[in-house]
């Protein structure tokens, strides 16, 4: 199972991810999503269990539990368009597009 773990420290380690969710079970790997040009964690990563079982014992007992002085947002992943960015809807504005102000 796919876990997100969201609000991380931005300082927290892929191996302190792994070391916080190899209590609960095996942890097949660790991932902290990054700034593409910084390098600089985006706060949030996933981690992938094999075990269903193991991986929501994982979410229930660290979901709301403090890390390094913040309170991480741990559930199962959701594939993109579940997330609200499907749909091929990009940007937002809409109405008139026309230059000047009518009063």
């Amino acid at each position: 199972m796919n876990i997100y773990v969201g609000n991380l420290p931005y300082q927290v380690s892929e191996e302190d991810l792994r070391v916080a969710f190899e209590p609960f079970g095996q942890v097949e790997s660790v991932n902290i999503i990054k700034d593409k040009y910084s390098g600089q964690s985006k706060g949030f990563g996933f981690v992938e269990m094999p075990s269903e079982e193991e991986a929501r014992s994982a979410i229930n007992e660290l979901n709301g539990k403090e890390l390094n002085g913040r309170t991480l947002n741990v559930n199962e992943a959701r594939p993109r368009s579940e997330r609200g960015r499907g749909g091929g809807r990009r940007g937002g504005g809409g109405g008139r597009r026309g230059g000047g102000r009518r009063f």
